[in-house]
């Protein structure tokens, strides 16, 4: 693709990147500079609207007009090792969608690609056309990108996603590969001319200092995204924070939140500050689109369906409670793993998934 053709089918930015006082260049929390016994100031952030319909809520996707429900099923729990089976996947699916569920999580690389696939069975019998479908590609080079985004409409069984993202942002020079000429964007903004995809994300969960950058480079080639997916929960404000960084850029860019690792992938959860239902609401009471968690049991289902029914917006005085009592555990990122390591890094552990078709 020509870059004059890129960037005349580039979505025009609003306005450049503006990174808001207080926040350093590694993404040190701003409210870590306030925090006293009480732990870390709470955002002046409000949640977006929440309409309630048909026993769901819901929320619009920034600037899409897309409604996606308050909570959102994380795909990688379908086909966790160990985990539910085949039948079990299509039940828990089919189940939330029927409760009023319509996001769906996904990525191209998800336990080798049986996600989509469990996925994929799931929708069929009318249940795609309830559903918002998203799923993530690794592809960095055109080539790869638009094999995978192929690959991934084989195997979710339907002819567009609703919902793109770029996966794993987790190095500084992503964004650049991403972006360059013969990049991952050509094949995505191609693939989207060819009605394949809908709207355009990225997500990551190393380091918001690497999401400011990507927009920072998106601002660059005059490029909006419509999502960013990033960590939210109790233990985030404390540490190398998402939350203090990049929610004031995205509220600038009108890029609407997609909330992960409510539990930390367990890690947050055994720290046992807090409730999980309380966890969802802290996570449900920030800027976010959709709260994505994973659900591989049907209980595990009920839970997030009692937390949407239960929900309603913690004040300020009720977050700063609940960051106070999970500032011990935060320390030095001890809850949050995907932070400080690479056990979540399926692109180090698998350098041959930025490249291959």
């Amino acid at each position: 693709m020509e870059r004059r053709d890129f960037m005349k089918n580039a979505s025009l930015a609003a306005a450049a990147v503006v990174v808001p006082a207080g926040a350093q260049a590694q993404g040190v929390p701003a409210g870590a500079q306030a925090q006293g016994a009480g732990g870390p100031a709470v955002g002046t952030w409000q949640p977006p609207e929440t309409i309630d319909q048909g026993g769901m809520k819901f929320r619009v996707l920034g600037e899409t007009g897309e409604r996606v429900s308050l909570v959102g099923i994380g795909g990688y729990h379908l086909a966790l090792p160990g985990g539910p089976t085949p039948a079990d996947a299509t039940r828990i699916v089919r189940a939330g969608i029927d409760a009023g569920i319509n996001f769906c999580d996904n990525c191209w690389d998800y336990n080798g690609g049986e996600s989509e696939v469990r996925l994929g069975n799931a929708l069929r019998d009318g249940y795609r056309n309830r559903a918002f479908l998203m799923t993530k590609i690794d592809g960095r080079t055109a080539q790869a990108a638009m094999g995978q985004i192929e690959t991934s409409l084989k195997r979710l069984q339907t002819d567009h996603i609703d919902l793109l993202q770029f996966h794993e942002v987790i190095r500084m020079d992503d964004p650049e590969r991403i972006f360059a000429q013969g990049g991952a964007m050509e094949a995505v903004l191609r693939a989207k001319q060819q009605g394949k995809i809908r709207h355009i994300g990225f997500t990551g969960h190393k380091s918001p200092a690497m999401h400011r950058h990507m927009f920072e480079v998106a601002a660059q080639h005059q490029f909006h995204f419509d999502t960013v997916q990033m960590p939210v929960n109790i233990m985030d404000a404390h540490f190398d924070s998402f939350q203090q960084t990049i929610f004031p850029i995205a509220q600038q860019q009108k890029t609407a939140v997609l909330a992960m690792k409510t539990f930390g992938d367990h890690f947050i959860l055994d720290a046992k500050v807090a409730q999980p239902i309380e966890m969802l609401h802290y996570s449900m009471s920030q800027s976010v689109a959709v709260v994505i968690t994973g659900i591989d049991r049907m209980p595990i289902l009920e839970q997030a369906l009692q937390a949407v029914r239960t929900y309603q917006p913690m004040t300020q005085a009720q977050q700063q409670a609940l960051l106070a009592r999970s500032v011990a555990a935060a320390q030095g990122g001890k809850t949050e793993h995907y932070k400080i390591g690479h056990n979540f890094d399926g692109t180090i552990q698998n350098p041959g998934w930025l490249t291959q078709g």
